[in-house]
């Protein structure tokens, strides 16, 4: 199995009605198209970064992603094929058209991909 961690640097200010939006329109769409593992909303309470200080690593500008859901794929090529039928569909555009702050609120976007060591 193949695991893609989407992090999300999504404008601070609009969170409230981003996880409005997400649990309204977004998510019904992303559980019925996608094998969702999971979709999550950073809290109030500050992230941890260990280690950045006593290495002298500094964390860019945007700091910690404030949005992270990950997807279960079977391979890259499913994945591939499955992300750009689903993205490039009139239902997703519709859906996409109304988060708010547009594209412009995603200070950057991220995916890496994963496999488990359990």
């Amino acid at each position: 199995m193949l695991y893609e961690i989407r992090n999300y640097h999504f404008d601070p200010a609009r969170l409230p009605q981003y996880k409005q939006w997400a649990n309204s329109k977004a998510l019904p769409f992303l559980q019925r198209e996608l094998d969702l593992v999971g979709f999550w909303v950073n809290t109030d309470s500050p992230p941890q970064v260990l280690e950045a200080e006593t290495n002298n690593i500094a964390q860019d500008e945007l700091k910690s992603a404030n949005i992270t859901w990950i997807i279960r794929w079977s391979n890259r090529e499913t994945r591939d094929e499955t992300m750009a039928r689903v993205f490039s569909g009139e239902e997703w555009k519709g859906i996409f058209s109304t988060v708010p702050g547009g594209l412009a609120s995603y200070f950057r976007r991220e995916a890496k991909f994963t496999e488990s060591l359990l």
